[in-house]
């Protein structure tokens, strides 16, 4: 399938997350009540050694969880013939606004996927965090789906404009999670040394308030991915010079 694939089709996806609120005491007391129960459900899951306070354990976990957690960046990237030379434009949606942000890439999404049978939107494990994530957030803020969204109760088959380049990895194997930065390592594909990693985006965004360097880890993720896909298809990498930042 990805050698019938035009690159000019795909948009790169990635997503970063923080907890909706700062801190455990920050939510409501309804939220604090599911958040212990939460908390108690992930506590089984890991070692006794490693468990903490349900306070303590809110900005650590809550992020990933849409119930509990909000996007603050979606980054996303698409390929372009300009004079003959292949580009990657990258762009952003961000800020503390998470309603806006998402309406802005909604409004996106629906112009380059109004059709899913000719475009695709592709990421790193997509399929299980960042496309559920997404969508559970727009119905939270009260949002209309755009096409490419439109995923509930589909078959398989109706699904194939969601390329995600672990599940492309896999080749029928699924015991294991493979990261994004080891097949970037096995591909030999660039990878920032000096910037945040996912664990540290909650503290950048609600200690530092720096959501512009969440920004720019969330771009290189995409670019990283974009590469990923071209590896895949046996193309040489996209170099830094036809890279543009939007």
């Amino acid at each position: 399938m990805l050698e019938q694939i035009d690159l000019k089709d795909v948009l790169v996806l990635d997503i970063e997350t923080v907890s909706n609120t700062k801190s455990y005491e920050d939510l409501s007391e309804p939220m604090q009540k599911l958040w212990q129960i939460k908390a108690e459900q992930i506590q089984r899951r890991m070692p006794e050694e490693d468990h903490m306070s349900v306070s303590d354990l809110f900005p650590e976990k809550a992020g990933i969880f849409a119930e509990f957690g909000k996007i603050v960046c979606i980054s996303v990237g698409v390929f372009k013939q300009v004079e003959g030379q292949l580009k990657f434009f990258l762009k952003s949606y961000y800020g503390a606004d998470e309603k806006k942000l998402l309406e802005e890439f909604s409004s996106m999404l629906q112009k380059f996927i109004p059709d899913t049978r000719y475009k695709y939107l592709c990421g790193h494990n997509i399929k299980e965090f960042d496309i559920p994530y997404t969508c559970r957030r727009m119905l939270i803020n009260g949002l209309e789906m755009p096409t490419a969204l439109q995923i509930n109760g589909k078959k398989p088959w109706e699904l194939n404009h969601l390329l995600d380049t672990l599940e492309q990895w896999k080749f029928g194997d699924y015991k294991n999670y493979t990261s994004l930065k080891l097949l970037c390592g096995v591909f030999n594909i660039p990878t920032p040394k000096d910037d945040i990693d996912g664990s540290e985006v909650g503290k950048t965004f609600w200690n530092e308030n720096d959501v512009d360097r969440i920004e720019v880890y969330c771009k290189k993720d995409v670019l990283a991915t974009a590469r990923l896909l071209m590896a895949y298809k046996l193309m040489p990498l996209i170099a830094d010079e036809d890279v543009v930042d939007k």
